[in-house]
C-alpha cells in the first residue's frame, strides 16, 4: 500500500519505501496529493490512503489507538516513523533510519576545529534528529520544522548575529538557501535548489562544504597579500620617486621598474593559489 502511494513522490523517504517495495505487485494509483511537510494522500481503488507523519494523522483524525505505543517506541529509538492509514484507521507503520554520509562526521569535526558552528535543521522528529546529531557531533538541533518554516529559522539565527551557510537539496530548501548568506546545494538535488544556491557541490559530498570554505579563505588571504604589496608600492616607491623623502630619492626609471615588479609579484602570488593545499578539495 505504501509503495503504491509513493509512486507519485520523489521525497527521500518515498524513495526508501519505493526501494523496499521493489518487486511487489503495486495497485493502480489515482488522485495523488502531496501534503507539504506531512505526507501524501491517494486513492487506491475505492479506498483513501494516507501516508505520513504523526502531524498528518492528527489533522485527519485517524484512529491510532492500536499502534500508538509502537510508534512512540520507534520514534524514541531515533527512527523516522511513516504512518499508513486507510479510510481513517491506522493500519501499519514503517520505520526508516537515516544513515549519515560517510564523510559527514569528518566534515563536522573539521568545521568545528575552524570555529564554524554546525546546526541540523530538519523536519524529522526530535528523537531522530538528536540520534543523527550525536553520531555526527552536532550540538545544535532544530527539529520538527515544516518546509515553509526553514527560511524563518535561518532568519532567527541571523537575528542572533550569526552569518549562516545553508546546505540543502530539495524544493523545500530553496527559500532557506536564498535567505542564508551563502547557500550550498547538493549537486544531485532538485533544479530549484541548485538555482537558489550560491555554491553547487558537484560530487554531492558534504565534505566539499569544507573545501569551499577553505578555498574562499585562501582566496581572501591572497587578496589581502596582493593589496599589501600594491599599497606598499604606492605608499613608499611612488612618493620616493617624486622626491617626497628627499634626500632619499629613487630615479623614475627605478620607480617604473619597481611598479612593473609589483604588478608581476601580485600576478604570480595570485597564480600560486592553485598550489595551496586545501583540506576538503582533492
Amino acid at each position: 500500500m505504501a509503495g503504491t502511494v509513493e509512486q507519485g513522490s520523489d521525497h527521500p523517504l518515498a524513495k526508501a519505501i519505493q526501494s523496499k517495495a521493489e518487486g511487489l505487485q503495486l495497485d493502480p494509483l489515482t488522485g495523488f496529493t502531496n501534503i507539504e511537510g506531512k505526507g501524501a494522500r491517494a486513492e487506491i481503488g475505492s479506498k483513501t490512503v494516507l501516508l505520513g507523519n504523526r502531524r498528518l494523522m492528527d489533522e485527519e483524525k485517524v484512529d491510532m489507538a492500536s499502534l500508538k505505543d509502537e510508534a512512540a517506541r520507534l520514534q524514541s529509538a531515533g527512527q523516522t516513523v511513516v504512518h499508513v492509514a486507510q479510510d481513517g484507521k491506522l493500519v501499519g507503520l514503517i520505520a526508516i533510519a537515516d544513515a549519515p554520509r560517510p564523510t559527514a562526521t569528518a566534515m563536522v569535526k573539521k568545521m568545528r576545529e575552524r570555529g564554524v558552528e554546525v546546526a541540523m535543521l530538519t523536519g524529522d522528529n526530535q528523537a531522530t534528529a538528536e540520534r543523527i546529531a550525536r553520531e555526527l557531533g552536532i550540538e545544535m538541533v532544530i527539529a520538527d520544522v515544516l518546509p515553509g518554516q526553514k527560511a524563518d529559522k535561518i532568519k532567527e539565527l541571523q537575528a542572533q548575529g550569526k552569518k549562516v551557510g545553508m546546505v540543502g537539496d530539495g524544493v523545500n530548501d530553496a527559500p532557506a538557501l536564498t535567505q542564508a548568506e551563502v547557500g550550498f546545494a547538493i549537486g544531485a538535488g532538485t533544479d530549484v535548489a541548485i538555482e537558489s544556491a550560491d555554491v553547487v557541490l558537484m560530487k554531492s559530498d558534504p565534505y566539499d562544504v569544507l573545501g569551499a570554505i577553505e578555498l574562499s579563505r585562501a582566496t581572501l588571504r591572497k587578496m589581502h597579500q596582493n593589496l599589501f604589496w600594491a599599497v606598499g608600492y604606492n605608499v613608499i616607491a611612488f612618493p620616493a620617486a617624486a622626491g617626497v623623502f628627499y634626500p632619499l630619492v629613487i630615479s623614475p626609471e627605478v620607480a617604473a621598474l619597481a611598479m612593473s615588479g609589483s604588478s608581476a609579484l601580485v600576478a604570480v602570488n595570485a597564480l600560486l593559489l592553485k598550489r595551496t593545499q586545501l583540506d576538503g578539495l582533492g
